[in-house]
């Protein structure tokens, strides 16, 4: 159907209007209505969340949040940037908070994409850059992957002279896959310093101690590196929406700029600071994360699928009928993510959870592909 020339949409430019929304993980309280099941028999492994919770240290410090919440928050996060600032070595003024780190890759899209220059972003890689680039009315670049994993030489060949900002995911979302260190940082002495990278390192603290990012050390070297952060995986603030992004003090200084007031609340801040003094909590949520990789990859080798191998807290594999399968699983009350929209559309993207939630995925899924067979 035509839309009328009187349709108020049509008031926006054509590069908003074009935007696909972005679509999260279904909610366990939206498939309990749409089946008729009982929210504490679903299991949601979509999301990619902290089956753990969060540390109970910012269970407390939320307690405390709480009774001072008629103020408004610190529009500054003082605290919090002194707390990130001492933990990660980087001076105040290179740090950035964003509602979520989502904010962040908005926050450096708006103070630095304009219409008519291009941004650069990977086939696979998270659905959010090619939407922040959008809503800035620049033109998106998709360079193909390279086994499921950034192409960084395809990437470093589709610079033009039009190129101002590259995204690159490590590990990436949804496929699990992590570039080398020595591959990165090669990757960036190459990139022109007039081209701004956002290095999204969401999944960081599910690498093992051998495969951690040392990318915080390179911002001496490369000032046109933006690092971004989350409180929403390993912490398991995912609900407060936090994230801090780490860059060049002028870089700061203009995402700075274009950000809201008041756009980190005062409950994910003190959540955040107590998170980030809890050390023990994220050794426990990366301990039960390797353990229930190796429960769920152990399972689909059993089951004969093929799978990514993932060095993040979820894991992508490969079944026939994937969007028939995903339907099943939501009617035995298991919630997962398909990905059809990321160009895999025979695949799904699982979250690791609990011992118990996994056994149940693995489970439900052995029946399905039974009753296919």
């Amino acid at each position: 159907m035509s839309m009328s020339s009187s349709d108020p949409s049509n008031l926006a430019p054509d590069h908003i209007r074009a935007i696909a929304p972005y679509q999260g993980g279904k909610p366990i309280a939206e498939l309990a209505r749409e089946m008729g099941l009982q929210v504490e028999d679903i299991v949601k492994l979509a999301s990619n969340e902290n089956p753990l919770g969060i540390s109970p240290k910012a269970d407390f410090a939320i307690q405390e949040a709480l009774l001072d919440i008629a103020r408004y928050p610190d529009g500054n996060s003082y605290v919090l940037r002194e707390a990130v600032s001492q933990k990660f070595n980087v001076t105040p003024d290179q740090i950035v908070f964003g509602n979520g780190s989502n904010d962040i890759l908005e926050l450096a899209a708006r103070a630095f994409l304009t219409p008519g220059c291009e941004a650069i972003y990977s086939q696979h890689a998270f659905a959010v850059y090619p939407l922040v680039t959008q809503a800035t009315g620049a033109t998106g670049v998709v360079v193909p992957a390279k086994n499921f994993s950034h192409d960084l030489s395809a990437m470093l060949a589709a610079i033009t002279a039009k190129t101002r900002m590259i995204f690159v995911a490590n590990p990436n979302n949804p496929t699990g896959t992590l570039l080398g260190k020595d591959e990165l940082f090669y990757f960036l002495k190459q990139v022109p310093r007039q081209v701004l990278v956002v290095l999204d390192e969401a999944y960081d603290e599910y690498l093992s101690a051998a495969n951690k990012s040392e990318a915080i050390s390179w911002l001496a070297e490369f000032d046109n590196l933006i690092i971004s952060r989350t409180f929403s995986k390993a912490y398991g603030l995912a609900g407060l929406r936090i994230g801090f992004g780490l860059c060049h003090v002028s870089i700061a200084d203009m995402m700075n700029r274009v950000r809201q007031p008041f756009n980190v609340n005062s409950i994910a801040q003190a959540a955040a600071v107590a998170s980030l003094a809890d050390d023990d909590f994220v050794e426990r949520s990366y301990a039960l994360n390797q353990a229930g990789m190796m429960q769920l990859t152990q399972g689909f080798n059993k089951l004969g699928l093929k799978f990514i191998p993932s060095f993040a807290n979820f894991i992508s594999f490969t079944v026939k009928n994937a969007a028939e399968v995903n339907q099943k699983l939501l009617q035995n009350g298991v919630i997962v993510r398909p990905i059809a929209n990321y160009e895999m559309p025979d695949y799904l993207r699982v979250s690791i959870g609990l011992f118990s939630e996994n056994a149940r995925f693995l489970e439900v899924l052995e029946n399905i592909l039974k009753s296919n067979q």
